[in-house]
């Protein structure tokens, strides 16, 4: 028999998990949802402080309070913070555990606190301060009913259960967020499955395509022992979905759930390394510092065109992606048109590298308009993905040399999982400024339905202001469809956006 010993997130106590609970106990199993000192309040605080520690040995009580010579198997799971007291009591009782499965949640690492967790970029900033001063007592206010997509998507919670979870939300202790999480490395055998909630931020395609840049920090996830389920719902599957949810686990403790494959294992490449899907001279690379340079034969200057990848990638991704073949295939592309194709690297590389990708993008703009082979005053910018978000400074400031701005399946607005409500990147607010600035945007028809949104709502901005927008759809386009989808139906695209940024440059 399995006994599932389930912990919760910030601010949340037992109570979440009341009906994931009655579904795994109608289906035989045993179910515990453990009570946080100091959250719950069947659990008060009986000392001053309540660190990650107090969590930690409050799961291990609930470990040990399971009779061990009949045999169960246990299977703890942890939900947003509650992932951090799981592994530190699993890391203290790994050979009573048989799995952990996380939760719609990161992956803490020895020494971290649950701090370098929190979504919300601004608050993980002021809490982090008040953690350098020393502050260990103290408590973080819960969120309000309309605060709680702060710390999650909401998607799939009702009225009734957001504000049940609203009027039962405790104040989290300070220490339980700065305390380091403290590992000795023996969880490492225990099992794991994680469980993504798509709308709340990756699925485990995005997973599998992180896992294929060849960060050799993420080849964990290919382990054996470890799976993968999806829930297309938000943050708090056990109030959106419980029924799912406790198949879910069920199926995790039986060792079912999809297994990621090990970079460059596979039948065909991952599609960041697929061919570009347009016949380009074999023009070499020209490099200097982080940006590349394809340069035309003949005489200079001429205008270029700078190509700035999405993301975020890993650090320790190979190739890098200015060496991709998509990348260089556009970069050559416009070689092809005469103008100067650049490939470039930017430290994007977590939703909080926004600040320092948009220096590196600038610092790269500045070299290539520095190059005597380039014609400063005619440069055009051509974003993708998760760039799109850089768009935002050159829509709100576009200088006169900028004559074109080009967008590839972009992300236009922080999309609700990365923590980014007061951030500056918001192309769907700065295209008003864009004044007559060109902007080229290629859309795909099947688009992830949160990034679309980001889209429509940018059209729309730019269609109210009056903006100088032109929209190359694809309709049958997935995101990254240049090597994802049949070179037929991206060719015409790619052409009809190209042939329009060679024009805003040479008219």
């Amino acid at each position: 028999m399995q006994v599932f010993i389930m912990v919760a997130g910030v601010f949340t106590g037992a109570h979440v998990w009341q009906e994931t609970a009655e579904r795994l106990v109608a289906a035989g199993s045993a179910a515990h949802a453990v009570p946080l000192t100091g959250i719950d309040p069947s659990r008060p605080a009986t000392s001053g402080h309540v660190g990650l520690e107090t969590h930690i040995e409050d799961v291990i009580a609930a470990i040990d309070a399971v009779d061990a010579t009949s045999g169960p198997e246990i299977v703890l799971v942890g939900h947003d913070y509650g992932i951090h007291p799981v592994l530190g009591a699993a890391d203290r009782r790994a050979e009573r555990v048989a799995r952990v499965v996380y939760l719609d949640c990161g992956m803490p690492q020895n020494g971290v606190p649950a701090l370098a967790a929190v979504p919300d970029q601004a608050l993980r900033a002021q809490l982090t301060e008040r953690a350098e001063a020393g502050e260990r007592e103290g408590v973080l206010a819960p969120p309000g009913l309309d605060e709680w997509g702060r710390w999650g998507s909401t998607a799939g919670v009702g009225e009734a259960e957001l504000k049940r979870l609203t009027a039962l939300a405790a104040p989290q202790p300070l220490g339980t967020l700065f305390q380091p999480l403290r590992l000795t490395g023996a969880v490492a055998t225990v099992p794991v499955t994680g469980v993504l909630c798509a709308r709340n931020g990756a699925g485990i395609d995005q997973v599998q395509r992180l896992v294929d840049f060849g960060d050799p920090a993420l080849a964990v996830l290919t382990e054996p022992q470890v799976t993968f389920f999806e829930l297309p719902t938000g943050h708090w599957p056990m109030l959106s979905c419980p029924d799912t949810l406790a198949d879910v686990l069920q199926r995790a403790a039986a060792g079912e759930g999809h297994r990621l494959r090990p970079a460059g294992d596979g039948a065909s490449a991952p599609a960041h390394l697929r061919p570009f899907p347009l016949d380009v001279p074999e023009l070499p690379r020209d490099r200097r510092g982080h940006v590349d340079l394809y340069v035309p034969d003949g005489d200079g200057p001429r205008p270029a065109v700078i190509f700035v990848h999405g993301g975020p990638v890993p650090a320790g991704a190979r190739p890098r992606p200015r060496e991709w073949p998509a990348l260089v295939g556009y970069a050559r592309l416009a070689a092809a048109e005469g103008m100067v194709g650049v490939t470039l690297d930017h430290r994007l590389h977590d939703v909080a590298d926004y600040h320092r990708a948009a220096a590196d993008v600038a610092a790269a703009v500045e070299l290539v308009r520095a190059d005597t082979r380039v014609d400063s005053d005619r440069i055009a910018l051509w974003f993708f993905s998760g760039g799109g978000l850089l768009t935002t400074d050159w829509l709100a400031r576009p200088p006169a040399w900028l004559r074109c701005l080009a967008a590839s399946y972009p992300v236009l607005a922080p999309l609700p999982a990365w923590g980014m409500a007061g951030s500056r990147f918001h192309p769907a607010r700065a295209v008003d400024q864009a004044g007559p600035l060109p902007v080229v945007l290629l859309r795909a028809g099947r688009e992830a339905p949160e990034i679309a949104a980001t889209v429509d709502a940018f059209v729309s901005a730019a269609k109210r202001c009056a903006a100088r927008l032109e929209l190359v759809d694809v309709p049958g386009g997935h995101h990254g469809f240049e090597t994802i989808d049949p070179p037929e139906e991206t060719r015409p695209a790619l052409q009809r956006a190209m042939r329009s940024v060679v024009a805003h440059l040479t008219g």
